[in-house]
């Protein structure tokens, strides 16, 4: 099930900034309930017609947990861009976290 996962786990404050059009940096928050062994992924998918594809270049914090991702060669269509966060902990289920955002309105 899509909600499946301890509550207060997906991440919060997820946000992307595009640079210089084909730089695409996008930042989150740990779930306020997540475990501390909880490690997050990144995947996002352009339009339907593309490939979801993970994050290659993660941007860690100081206990080496994803909180960030650098996008290069991004290519900005007019169709929203599909955007999941997962996770994985030893302890328990984490919920996932998914949007659509419009590249070129930011």
């Amino acid at each position: 099930p899509v909600f499946a996962g301890m509550n207060g786990s997906a991440i919060e404050n997820f946000s992307c900034v595009v640079y210089n059009i084909f730089l695409m940096n996008c930042t989150w928050q740990a779930g306020r309930q997540a475990p501390a062994d909880t490690q997050y992924f990144l995947y996002w998918q352009n339009s339907r017609d593309e490939e979801e594809m993970e994050c290659e270049l993660y941007i860690k914090d100081e206990n080496s947990r994803n909180m960030g991702c650098v996008f290069q060669n991004v290519s900005i269509g007019t169709e929203k861009a599909y955007f999941l966060v997962n996770g994985s902990s030893k302890d328990s289920l984490i919920q996932i976290y998914d949007e659509y955002i419009d590249l070129y309105k930011i």
